[in-house]
């Protein structure tokens, strides 16, 4: 697991995210609800109600947010589906809990405006769910080999996979689906793959999986392939970014080689892709885009990009850049989902 929260890390959440008054309020004017209730001990949340999704396509969330940058080319397309797993955002080192509370608005705001807002919103030309759950505390990340880790991360991914069950049965309705994830949400998102799409008929139906921010082995471990370009379908795409020159010990650690995907060329090979490939990134004001802001390189399972270009970029000093693994490449994604819709629908028309 990289180890990415950190006071590096805490900086980059602000300074590529989002530290205004409107991201922040979820501080000020939530409490969090840890000390009423346990979160192992609740039931299964009930999917059918519309308060368990952070992001629906039957109400108005913070994943139908547009920057002014895309809307005049936006088009929103209801034959297709998003289905979004947000990363790790009960991350409080005073929190003595091992998983969220489904109902807390502490921690449900924390997640709304930022993975919602910032990620999820790539894909909203589509109809995107998003599900909360009882996701595992970060340090279950730390000690994902004890009785208490697995057991945090166990309790998260069934509330997933009930999610994903419920979206499939009462939601779906036959559409083509995109899976998507960061972080935690891909640690779930990869067994999700695994559990569901190992049949003709659900690997039929799967435009694509972007699972990033976590390593992805080869060696046929997952059900899905590698995607090998822009424009194939039933694969999944999947990378995490650091500081060109720099791999953490823990990654120089991993045992087998996992599978990388340039999110600039979409391409598998090392082949250097330059800074005028990036088609915008959304960082601290999601209002503005900035174009041409990193380069990308696969080297030994992880994504080097350059210093980062946008204003203020000097004043960081960064090696890890996992927390913007999507929004360093936000319109880029917005364009191959596009693109891979595209190829899906001609696919099925032949």
């Amino acid at each position: 697991m990289q180890r990415f929260i950190s006071s590096s890390y805490i900086v980059l959440f602000f300074a590529l995210v989002s530290c205004t008054p409107k991201y922040t309020r979820y501080i000020q004017n939530y409490q969090s609800t840890d000390s009423l209730h346990s979160a192992t001990h609740q039931s299964f949340p009930d999917y059918n109600n519309l308060e368990t999704w952070a992001a629906h396509p039957w109400q108005k969330d913070l994943s139908d947010s547009v920057s002014p940058k895309l809307r005049k080319e936006y088009r929103y397309d209801s034959s297709v589906d998003v289905f979004f797993i947000h990363p790790t955002t009960l991350t409080d080192d005073q929190d003595s809990s091992w998983n969220a509370v489904i109902d807390d608005p502490a921690i449900n705001a924390k997640t709304d405006y930022s993975s919602i807002l910032y990620q999820a919103s790539v894909f909203n030309e589509y109809r995107v769910f998003a599900p909360r759950y009882r996701q595992a505390h970060i340090r279950a990340y730390y000690t994902a080999d004890s009785v208490a880790g697995k057991q945090a991360f166990d309790t998260a991914y069934a509330d997933v996979q009930n999610a994903f069950r419920t979206y499939l049965e009462e939601y779906n309705n036959g559409r083509p689906i995109i899976i998507a994830s960061h972080s935690q949400g891909t640690t779930h998102a990869l067994r999700l793959l695994n559990e569901f799409f190992g049949t003709d008929e659900m690997k039929s139906r799967l435009v694509v999986a972007y699972v990033t921010g976590m390593f992805i082995p080869g060696s046929n471990a997952i059900a899905v392939p590698l995607c090998m370009d822009s424009t194939e379908t039933g694969c999944l795409c999947g990378w995490r970014t650091y500081l060109r020159g720099y791999t953490p010990d823990n990654i120089r650690k991993e045992k087998g080689s996992g599978i990388m995907t340039n999110p600039l060329t979409w391409e598998t090979t090392a082949d250097y892709a330059p800074r005028n490939l990036n088609t915008g990134a959304v960082l601290r004001d999601f209002n503005k885009m900035y174009v041409h802001s990193v380069d990308a390189q696969i080297n030994e399972g992880i994504l080097w990009i350059s210093k980062p270009k946008f204003p203020g970029s000097f004043l960081l000093n960064l090696k890890n850049y996992h927390i913007a693994d999507i929004n360093l490449f936000y319109n880029n994604i917005r364009q191959n989902a596009r693109t891979r819709v595209k190829a899906y629908n001609e696919k099925v028309k032949r």
